[in-house]
């Protein structure tokens, strides 16, 4: 279903289940700025700061459980292997001025389905109480990183991107394990 505002702005309002009519695979069902929005916002009510490093990882595996627990993207994003892990670079831009500080931008809380909520509340359970560091530690222990990364070195920028079925294979064997 498709609204005209204008004929250079189209609003376009999909049904979460809906299937990309281009590739039969289903739609994804947030932005990544909703996502975004959330882990602020959830961060925020539990006195937490949160920089830019540590919500990219959050946003990242909230994008690699998805992908493994119901086999599509949770939002239309991709994340490159840089060298302090996981980037999604849209996401990257809008917080950058904040550099190595907390983000004190102040954000809506954004409407999302209730089930899509529960998902991101349960990453936060998992990896909100990690640091920054710990979760750019992890990332790089864990194989989607490291295969996107390939054998370039440590500290050698990259923007490779890591691949959505590598995401969804590594992290469906470690939810079976």
């Amino acid at each position: 279903m498709s609204i005209l505002i204008s004929a250079r702005f189209p609003i376009i309002i999909v049904e979460a289940n809906e299937m990309n009519a281009r590739d039969d695979t289903p739609m994804p069902v947030a932005s990544i700025n909703a996502v975004a929005d959330y882990f602020i916002r959830f961060s925020r009510e539990v006195g937490d700061s949160i920089t830019n490093l540590k919500l990219q990882k959050l946003v990242y595996y909230a994008q690699a459980w998805h992908l493994a627990l119901k086999g599509e993207r949770l939002m239309p994003a991709q994340f490159e292997a840089w060298v302090h892990g996981p980037v999604c670079v849209p996401l990257y831009q809008r917080f950058r001025r904040y550099s190595w500080n907390p983000i004190d931008e102040s954000v809506q809380a954004p409407e999302l389905p209730a089930e899509v909520e529960k998902h991101l509340r349960e990453v936060m359970e998992v990896y909100g109480g990690m640091s920054a560091w710990d979760l750019e530690r992890l990332t790089h222990a864990e194989e989607p990183w490291r295969i996107a990364r390939g054998d370039l070195p440590a500290d050698e920028p990259s923007t490779a991107v890591i691949s959505d079925d590598e995401m969804r294979r590594f992290y469906a064997a470690r939810s079976a394990a």
